[in-house]
């Protein structure tokens, strides 16, 4: 069994990235900017985004956090957003989900101009990643095929089961685990809450995405040997024992799970840091590509 070091392969993703902007800057050329913003106080968006923030500043980025009120209504964020779209200094914009009720996701995440769109929700990117155009693809997957590229895992003709449909990580992974690269070329099965027999087809496949937000979800008898484990889950688990009075959980059973595999990614410390490092590749690319 070997571990899938999320940490490791980020931080080489960020050198890799710090050299380029510093050639960028050598030449004179500008610096990625990245754009967040943050709707409400959220404990989880604040931890996630403040994260963001500093992997900029680590690698040389530029950018801009801009926080709303949670109150603010939705067309006020809209002009928030187009305010960033007629930025030409602005490579990247995000907006940190979920938003507050009444406030329509999909609208927010349209009215950003595609070309900026580095978190890849944008319909026209998921568009041209379904027919396998050059685009932005959300960090999620993206950071997880990053992860298998890395470890040089041949995943040609494998079976390979997604549990979870979210459009954030499931579907697409789907899609890019079935595209014709390496990785990729696999037989997929998207799973979810009313997949039947969903243990069995773990069983028989040799790669497995975790990403439905139920901590231990997968369990040993789920999994045959040598199977490519990945979890994507991480949750907060009351855990008396611990000073903080919880635990970070992923959606495997990976105490169960990981003497049955060949490959497993931890959590934390896995798909997590992977996601920040792919964002960072999206933003470098939009600011390149002008």
């Amino acid at each position: 069994m070997k571990i899938l070091d999320g940490q490791l392969v980020s931080q080489a993703t960020k050198d890799d990235l710090k050299i380029k902007v510093a050639d960028l800057v050598q030449q004179g050329l500008k610096v990625p900017h990245l754009a967040a913003v943050l709707v409400g106080n959220d404990g989880a968006s604040e931890t996630y985004v403040g994260s963001k923030v500093r992997t900029c500043e680590e690698i040389g980025y530029k950018s801009t956090l801009i926080r709303l009120d949670k109150s603010i209504d939705e067309s006020e964020l809209l002009e928030t957003i187009r305010k960033l779209n007629e930025d030409d200094d602005v490579d990247g914009i995000l907006v940190q989900l979920p938003l507050p009720a009444g406030i329509s996701e999909q609208k927010v995440i349209d009215a950003i101009d595609a070309s900026k769109d580095v978190d890849g929700f944008h319909s026209i990117n998921v568009g041209r990643m379904v027919q396998g155009l050059p685009t932005f693809v959300p960090a999620t997957p993206h950071g997880i095929m990053l992860l298998l590229e890395y470890y040089k895992i041949d995943t040609k003709g494998m079976n390979a089961a997604v549990i979870g449909r979210s459009n954030i990580v499931g579907r697409p992974m789907s899609i890019l685990l079935s595209a014709a690269t390496n990785p990729g070329n696999c037989t997929v099965t998207l799973c979810h809450s009313q997949t039947k027999n969903i243990a069995e087809i773990c069983r028989n496949s040799d790669l497995i995405v975790a990403a439905l937000g139920k901590p231990g979800f997968l369990k040993a008898d789920m999994v045959k040997e040598g199977a490519i484990v990945i979890d994507v889950g991480i949750s907060r688990v009351t855990d008396p024992s611990k000073k903080r009075g919880y635990s970070i959980k992923g959606d495997v059973d990976f105490d169960g799970v990981a003497p049955k595999c060949s490959y497993i990614t931890p959590v934390p410390g896995g798909v997590g840091p992977m996601t920040i490092a792919a964002l960072m590749k999206n933003t470098f690319r939009a600011c390149t590509a002008k």
